[in-house]
């Protein structure tokens, strides 16, 4: 009996190391999605509004850019931060997603980046999860762009079809080849990684590639599961 009664207390414990290690890195995931997002927004146009200093009209647009990207920080912030104080477990099906991938392209097409939205088909009430994630896709996707291929042409298409929808956000080449430590966060970086990691648990795939014509690509095919 106390060998079964120990052997019980250290599952629990094995238990709750693995939830607690879980969590922090869903947390993790979770505040990189949002700081990096609306921080390289902020820096981007700040670096920018220099180069227009002579025309008072474009640096109050850039300034209201500005304001809009730390406003929209603070609020997914303490959205987050209130989900962590009222549940303690900040899952991504409990995390509430800001806005809509309709408005990220409009924030970022506001911020100066041409972006085309292309949506195919009529789009469903998603699974939170899903929408979460398909968020989080287009989100990082155009943080990437802003940093990487600034001006460049970019594309974020979504398809849904019966049991699946499909996310992408394609790009052209940067005007300037990349530095290697680029191309890593690109195709490896921690954001990819925790959004790989994030379609995944929904069954779905991340891919990140360069295509023959150039184009950077960022695409996930995640399975539209209904709660029964």
């Amino acid at each position: 009996m106390r060998r079964r009664r120990a052997d019980e207390s250290e599952r629990r414990r094995a238990a709750a190391v693995a939830a607690t290690t879980a969590e922090r890195a869903r947390i993790a995931r979770e505040l990189h999605d949002v700081v990096t997002h609306h921080v390289t927004a902020i820096v981007v146009q700040a670096d920018a509004t220099q180069f227009v200093a002579d025309s008072p009209e474009r640096v109050v647009t850039a300034l209201t850019t500005i304001g809009g990207a730390g406003r929209r920080a603070l609020t997914d912030l303490r959205r987050l931060l209130d989900v962590l104080e009222a549940t303690g477990e900040p899952t991504t099906s409990r995390t509430p997603v800001g806005g809509t991938v309709r408005d990220l392209v409009e924030q970022t097409r506001t911020g100066g980046q041409p972006v085309e939205l292309v949506e195919v088909g009529a789009q469903p009430a998603l699974p939170s999860d899903v929408r979460l994630a398909v968020y989080r896709v287009v989100q990082e996707g155009l943080t990437n762009v802003v940093k990487y291929a600034a001006g460049q042409p970019t594309v974020v298409r979504t398809s849904c079809r019966d049991d699946h929808i499909e996310v992408e956000v394609a790009n052209a080449a940067a005007a300037v080849p990349l530095p290697a430590g680029a191309r890593r966060d690109l195709f490896g970086g921690r954001g990819l990684a925790g959004l790989r990691e994030r379609v995944g648990t929904l069954g779905g795939e991340l891919t990140a590639d360069e295509q023959p014509d150039g184009w950077f690509r960022l695409r996930a095919v995640i399975p539209i599961v209904r709660d029964t």
